[in-house]
């Protein structure tokens, strides 16, 4: 499946997804036959793609722009770097706390480590990367969350380079080349 053939199948998804939610349902209510099979060839659970919907039904966001970036990244990492295969959940309680920082920036330890999940496709299905708490994070510091799924790819383990680009990106600048 190429690009263009996923990505639209991907809007056509979201778009159904939206229409099909009710309040107080589940994945189950939102998918259909084959469509949970299509999420996961593209690296994707009907979990992350429930609540994608289900935000953007009550609350606007993610839009299915912002959800088809955040899938792409996660497909382009699930097929690249992962070849395809899956990898297994971790616990939330693993992750930094809500209240947590880096260089006096809350929620900046956290939203990392989801980033890095998101890409690796170990979220459990108690967290979302793009919950209220990251779009919060992401028009404070006014990266678009696919944008930092990128930065994080890039730096991977190198948090001062993730706070780096984090801060160019939210004076506006660009990053200087390694």
């Amino acid at each position: 499946m190429d690009a263009t053939d996923w990505t639209a199948r991907y809007r056509e998804l979201f778009a159904r997804g939206v229409a099909r939610y009710r309040p107080g349902g589940g994945p189950e209510d939102v998918l259909a036959g084959d469509e949970t099979a299509f999420l996961r060839s593209i690296g994707g659970t009907a979990r992350e793609f429930f609540d994608q919907v289900e935000d953007c039904a009550r609350d606007g966001e993610p839009d299915a722009a912002t959800a088809l970036r955040l899938t792409a990244a996660r497909r382009d990492y699930f097929l690249k770097e992962d070849g395809g295969q899956w990898r297994a959940p971790l616990a939330s309680s693993s992750l930094p706390p809500k209240k947590a920082e880096l260089e006096s920036i809350p929620w900046l330890p956290r939203i990392i480590e989801k980033a890095r999940r998101k890409l690796q496709g170990t979220m459990d299905d108690d967290l979302m990367y793009g919950c209220g708490g990251d779009r919060a994070f992401s028009r404070r510091h006014h990266v678009h969350l696919a944008d930092f799924l990128q930065i994080v790819r890039e730096h991977w383990d190198d948090e001062s380079a993730i706070l780096g680009a984090l801060l160019c990106k939210t004076a506006g600048e660009r990053p200087a080349a390694d």
